[in-house]
């Protein structure tokens, strides 16, 4: 209900049968992403056993409802989100080649909805150095993900008469108008500080942690700098890659919350965190 609430009522967009079915198609995959925050998170028990990762994932959404205007942001968060969940199930040592080969292609893919997307190649190559260096052959398995999504791409584009694409695509520019965003932005700056407040509070802890944890969560915060890399280089008016942000952001916030010892403080902590963002959207719509 709120993604229609933003297309037609915030921003009063008009779509037409085609788009609406593309509209459609959007939702479900914004839909499996916060599927996938909750699988990512609980899986690998990078939280307790509380929902507040999901939670702060929508309560973003909420905070940046432009997000759900940018098609190509929804299906981008989406791979990238794949993407990290193998890196992070690497910890097991298992089918090691599989997983780096499976987070190559979906990097690869996201990056085909936000040329900037391709950053997140470090994040892979990190993964590796962090769990089996030594091994060669783990550094040449994302070469051949490369080599082989190039490869399905470019057949595509043959067929389809579009060879154009790749030139026009990955361009790698920077927006002229993304520092008018930045400056602007209070709530980007705000969700900027009180996520690496997070980040920062949850390393100083983790030292009672177990190694694997504490290497997953260097993955999050890798993959939450990027993040923020591809939405400062990313974003413009009608482009909202902070979207790609909200998975770290939301587990560390998460974290953040965890650490609060006192319960009554840590429920007004909740209740503060569902009320700004709906206070934020209330007066967003009245300002427009």
């Amino acid at each position: 209900m709120f993604y229609w609430f933003v297309n037609f009522v915030l921003y009063k967009n008009h779509y037409g049968p085609e788009k609406l079915v593309t509209k459609f198609v959007v939702l479900g995959v914004l839909l499996f992403s916060v599927f996938a925050v909750d699988f990512i998170v609980k899986r690998n028990q990078i939280t307790a056993t509380n929902s507040f990762a999901i939670l702060y994932f929508t309560l973003l959404i909420v905070i940046f409802p432009e997000v759900l205007l940018d098609d190509n942001s929804v299906f981008c968060t989406f791979f990238l989100l794949l993407a990290l969940r193998r890196l992070i199930s690497l910890k097991s040592l298992k089918n090691l080649k599989l997983k780096i080969l499976d987070a190559t292609i979906w990097t690869l893919i996201a990056s085909l909805f936000y040329d900037w997307a391709i950053v997140y190649l470090i994040l892979v190559g990190i993964a590796i150095y962090f769990y089996e260096p030594k091994n060669i052959k783990n550094w040449l398995v994302p070469l051949t993900g490369i080599f082989a999504v190039g490869i399905i791409v470019y057949s595509f584009l043959i067929i389809t008469d579009n060879l154009d694409f790749l030139s026009n695509h990955y361009q790698l520019s920077l927006k002229f108008d993304v520092m008018e965003y930045w400056k602007d932005s209070t709530k980007l700056a705000v969700y900027a500080i009180f996520t690496f407040i997070g980040a920062t509070m949850t390393f100083i802890k983790m030292s009672k942690l177990g190694m694997g944890k504490i290497i997953t969560m260097r993955l999050i915060a890798i993959s939450l700098v990027l993040g923020f890399t591809i939405t400062f280089l990313k974003t413009s008016n009608d482009i909202y890659p902070v979207l790609v942000t909200f998975c770290p952001g939301a587990i560390f916030l998460a974290k953040y919350v965890e650490l609060i010892k006192k319960t009554t403080l840590r429920e007004i902590v909740l209740i503060v965190s569902v009320i700004a963002p709906l206070l934020l959207l209330i007066t967003q719509m009245i300002v427009k």
